[in-house]
């Protein structure tokens, strides 16, 4: 077990690390000025992220009765925003991709700051004890460092040096996707027994309803057309697992319960979003082939009718190769 625990905590520094680089890789000043001039849009999302998705993180599992492990591990997957998926979900669902990187991005920095602070309060107002909180301050140096320094060396990057960071993306988006991987299945292995308890239990229902209304309010809190709200919408849900596992790791001694709900929060939530995404995206790619339908229906009755009129003035349809002679 010690060292599994090793093994996952090692995995997920060089998730951490990989991932905000290639945030700050893919995002150029210009994108991320753009998207932060609409004010109202982010200011929606920061609450939306910040605010009400921590409370109905909370609020279903004290609706849901889950044990403490499970109202931890659904409280620090709600409190933690900016997951790097959201900006993959944008992709997946041919969004608003340039903002829904901007603001995953965003959300991932502040998060740094605000998800032990938001946490702490959570895990304190759901009155578990005394003795269940996380330190607030370890985890802000710990998970603000991991991710805003990679991501500012990453955006120098893509600003000063355009080529080299182009070449840096592949190897590190890929480093990044194996770690993950790599933390999943280090979590589930460290964990396995209680993750298979978990199946059929509240949990994971928990954590489906928690997907659902989070993507609801972040529908509901966006501005902006059907594209950027349905990709501000599934953003909502799509929390960061890198300090949901650090904060289980430092403040809980990587507890097999907590990581097992954890792990199956996430799992869930993305078993949810990503057939939400491949839907959005087979509907507009039927919209363009609807268009273009009814566009060439409109051509054919326009040549129609012209048809029609010529006809009617006893001139002969274009393309006819008939000469019309004059009316009797």
């Amino acid at each position: 077990m010690d060292v599994l625990t090793a093994l996952l905590n090692t995995v997920l520094v060089v998730f951490v690390v990989a991932t905000m680089l290639s945030a700050g890789l893919r995002t150029s000043v210009p994108a991320l000025l753009g998207v932060l001039r609409n004010g109202v849009l982010v200011g929606l999302v920061l609450v939306a992220n910040l605010v009400v998705v921590p409370l109905l993180g909370l609020v279903v599992g004290r609706v849901f009765a889950l044990s403490t492990a499970g109202v931890v591990a659904l409280v620090l997957v709600a409190s933690s925003p900016g997951a790097p998926f959201g900006a993959k979900l944008a992709m997946i669902q041919k969004g608003d991709v340039v903002t829904g990187s901007v603001l995953q991005v965003v959300l991932a920095a502040m998060g740094s700051v605000t998800f032990p602070i938001t946490a702490n309060l959570l895990i304190g107002w759901a009155d578990l004890g005394a003795d269940i909180s996380i330190p607030i301050g370890r985890l802000i140096a710990g998970v603000a460092v991991l991710q805003l320094v990679p991501f500012a060396v990453g955006l120098a990057v893509r600003a000063w040096a355009p080529e080299t960071a182009a070449g840096w993306m592949p190897p590190v988006a890929r480093g990044s996707n194996l770690a993950f991987v790599g933390v999943l299945a280090f979590g589930v292995l460290g964990s396995w027994e209680q993750i298979v308890d978990l199946i059929g239990s509240r949990t994971l229902a928990a954590a489906a309803v928690f997907t659902v209304v989070g993507a609801v309010a972040g529908w509901c809190l966006a501005r902006g057309g059907a594209t950027t709200r349905t990709t501000v919408a599934l953003i909502a849900p799509t929390r960061n697992a890198r300090p949901a596992f650090a904060a289980v790791a430092i403040g809980f001694g990587n507890d097999p319960a907590i990581l097992a709900g954890l792990t199956g929060i996430l799992l869930v939530g993305l078993a949810v979003e990503i057939p939400v995404a491949s839907w959005l995206a087979r509907r507009r790619g039927a919209e363009p082939d609807r268009a273009s339908d009814r566009a060439g229906a409109d051509a054919d009755s326009d040549s129609d009718s012209d048809a029609v009129g010529h006809t009617e003035l006893g001139a002969a349809p274009p393309g006819s190769g008939v000469v019309a002679g004059p009316e009797r």
